[in-house]
This record gives structure tokens, C-alpha cells and sequence, in this order.
């Protein structure tokens, strides 16, 4: 995109002009990652039918821009702003479900996470090394000079109110324990297991998903060979395997790379960055992950799980890591993997017990009170029909993978 040239979209003083539904609530979404993204699109379907409604995308421009999300959210074909654009606009609602670049946008925002929880799963941040535990409820991501940014703040959980109260205080007025989406979705998708399976190709055969977050910590950085040896120590009558990465692992590397490396995994399904974690996820028989919030959401879901990896230090006490790292038993490369298998599906029901509170405090309800706060940011009153989680999408893997 050039980003000089703005959008002859529905915005500006000569908006009136070129529209063919005058008067609309005008919604921006900032979408700096493929992750925000999703969560971010899950969160808009609750409202963009709405005929009073107009839903707009901006991708922030920064020096260390994550590659390939402009290419994402046109793929979801939104109506995609400069980012310059875009903030020099005010909106009727802001949504994000990142910290970054909030200060420069301006309208009532209301601000979600990208994963399990509002608080990150490590006590300490990438970026800072081991030396102050942060959150993602600090003063330093959700104010700006002394000011709060978000008018709500989105959390999953009752527990999330006590952080906050220690990490923010003054953001207290602005929280609404809201859930989660896209575990209530997934939730609601149970009964399409079977669907999801057949777009897997999967069969009668136990499926086996590979999960991974990103960073050297993660399951594909500190195991990378792993993906081909369970491929290889599998019997291909009884197993079939998919692979679910998180985007910035794409991102970062680049996809024709990501590829390469996982090219002697003959038969492996590799999940695409964009969707079909959820459903994958849903149809799976037994994930071997790591700390990321796709394996903790198998784990709510009552999926057995085995970690391949932890995250350098502790995992935060009492997050839906360290509940998963203390339930489970780590992938030992010496033993079978049926017999690890089995130990897996022994643990899953007490895993499932303690991981589900711990991911959302309002099951099966986020829908409904996450859109009641976005209406009442709007201004308008809210419509009359139920709020439904958005179901996830059909799973497809990458072609050529799979077969």
C-alpha cells in the first residue's frame, strides 16, 4: 500500500459524498499482528451486520512492522486504511487486541487479549530478560501520560481483576470480565468434530496435533526435530499429524522457509497462520505442545496434552501455563509415544477441571456481554436477537501437506 494516498472510503469530511448507507457508527479495528487479527475478526462478527455499523482496518506502520498482515486483513477483504489515515480520524469505537500504538489512535477503545488471559503466561518478558515480572495488565501498556487508554478492558477472568488492581489501579473502572471468545466458540463447535475431522483427512485414525507458540523457548524452537520423528515413529494406519505454529513464527521466517523445515515430515497437515487452529485443535485425539494458548485452549477443551517445552524461567503461578506444566507429564523422547499417549488421556479430565476456570470466568456468556460493551461505546441501543460466539472456521492445510 502507499502510504500516502488515502481511502475514498466512508470517512473524511466529503464522506457524504460517496456513501450509500449515511449516518453509520464508524468502528476501526488495529490489526498489527495476524494474532490480533483473528481475535480481532471473532470480536467484529458480533456486530458488523448491524446496518447501523461500519467496521474499518488500519495495519499500524512502525520500524519493526510484522510481515504479511496487510495481506491478511485484505484477505478477510475489510475495508483496509492507512495507518496515517487513520489517525488522523476519530471514531465512534477503537477495538485492539494489542498494546501496540494505541496512543495514536482516537475514539472510545476497547481493548482484549490476543490469547489465554490478559496475563502472559511467563513472569518475565521477552524483550526485558529476568529482571521486573510484567503482565499485560501494566501501567505501561494500557496508559499513556498519566491517562487510561481503554474505556473497557476485556478480561477472561475474576482473577484478572486482582493483577490489575496491583498492576493498574486506576484502570479498575474501565475492566469488564468478559470471558472468552474463542474458547466459547470452540465450546460451541464440539458437536462439528466430526466435520472438522473429515476436512482433515483424518479418518478413523487418532489425531495428533503439534502445537507450538513462538520464540527459541517454544516447541519448534527447542525441538524442531520433533515434528519429523513423531511423524516417522507413528504408524501411519493408526496416526495421522497436523502441525499448528503460531503466526509469528511465519512472520518472522517466512513461509516458503517454515516449509522447507518441516519438508521431511511426509504426511504431516500443516496448519496455516490465518485459521483452522480452532477446529484443529477441536478434532485432535492428543496435543504435544508448549506454553502457548493454543495448547492451554486443547487443555480447557479436555484434549490430553503433553509438553515438548517450557518457557525459559518460571511459568507464571498460577497461569494456565504453569496449571498445564504441573497436570502433565513432559514428552520423553525414550519412551513410547502410545504409552505417553495413554498417560495423557489419564490426565486430561482433572487438566480440563482446573484449566477451564483459569482460561474464562463467564463460560459461554462472552459473546453476549462482550457485545454489550461495544454497543454501549457506540451509543446504540443493542439489537434483539441473541449474541453467538463465531463458530471456527474449516480447517485447511497448506497444499501438498497431508496427503
Amino acid at each position: 500500500m502507499a502510504h500516502d494516498v488515502w481511502v475514498r472510503g466512508p470517512i473524511g469530511l466529503d464522506a457524504a459524498s460517496r456513501v450509500t448507507r449515511p449516518g453509520c457508527r464508524t468502528v476501526l479495528a488495529v490489526v498489527p499482528t495476524v494474532t490480533a487479527g483473528t481475535r480481532l475478526f471473532e470480536l467484529i462478527s458480533l456486530l458488523e451486520r448491524d446496518l447501523r455499523v461500519q467496521v474499518m482496518f488500519t495495519v499500524p506502520h512502525s520500524t519493526d512492522r510484522w510481515a504479511g498482515v496487510e495481506e491478511y486483513v485484505r484477505a478477510q477483504h475489510g475495508l483496509l486504511l492507512p495507518w496515517e489515515q487513520a489517525v488522523a480520524h476519530r471514531f465512534d469505537l477503537v477495538l485492539a487486541a494489542s498494546h501496540r500504538h494505541l496512543d495514536q489512535v482516537r475514539g472510545p477503545l476497547m481493548l482484549i487479549g490476543h490469547g489465554v488471559g490478559q496475563v502472559r503466561p511467563r513472569r518475565f518478558s521477552r524483550k526485558g530478560g529476568a529482571t521486573a515480572e510484567t503482565t499485560g495488565l501494566d501501567r505501561e501498556l494500557i496508559t499513556f501520560r498519566g491517562r487510561v487508554l481503554p474505556a473497557v478492558l476485556g478480561l477472561a477472568t475474576e482473577s484478572e481483576i486482582g493483577v490489575l488492581r496491583d498492576r493498574c489501579p486506576e484502570a479498575l473502572s474501565a475492566a469488564v470480565v468478559a470471558g472468552d471468545l474463542c474458547l466459547d466458540g470452540m465450546r460451541a463447535a464440539e458437536g462439528r468434530r466430526e466435520r472438522y475431522r473429515r476436512a482433515l483427512g483424518v479418518g478413523s485414525r487418532r489425531l495428533v496435533v503439534l502445537s507450538s507458540t513462538w520464540f527459541t523457548d517454544s516447541a519448534f524452537g527447542r525441538v524442531p526435530r520433533m515434528y519429523e520423528a513423531i511423524v516417522n515413529a507413528l504408524p501411519e494406519d493408526r496416526y495421522a499429524v497436523a502441525a499448528v505454529l503460531h503466526p509469528n513464527i511465519w512472520a518472522v521466517h517466512g513461509r516458503r522457509q517454515v516449509t522447507a523445515w518441516l519438508g521431511g515430515c511426509r504426511g504431516l497437515r500443516v496448519i496455516p497462520p490465518e485459521q483452522g487452529w480452532q477446529a484443529t485443535m477441536i478434532a485432535a485425539d492428543w496435543v504435544i505442545g508448549d506454553h502457548g494458548s493454543t495448547t492451554g485452549y486443547a487443555a480447557a477443551m479436555g484434549r490430553p496434552v503433553t509438553l515438548a517445552a517450557l518457557p525459559d524461567g518460571q511459568a507464571r503461578t498460577g497461569s494456565v501455563a504453569d496449571i498445564v506444566r504441573a497436570r502433565t507429564k513432559a514428552l520423553d523422547a525414550e519412551q513410547p509415544l502410545e504409552c505417553q499417549e495413554q498417560a495423557a488421556i489419564a490426565a486430561a479430565p482433572r487438566l480440563a477441571a482446573e484449566v477451564l476456570p483459569a482460561v474464562s470466568s463467564r463460560i459461554d456468556c462472552s459473546a453476549g456481554i462482550s457485545r454489550s460493551a461495544m454497543y454501549r461505546l457506540l451509543g446504540l441501543s443493542e439489537p434483539d436477537t441473541l449474541a453467538y460466539p463465531p463458530l471456527p472456521a474449516m480447517p485447511r492445510p497448506l497444499p501438498g501437506w497431508g496427503s
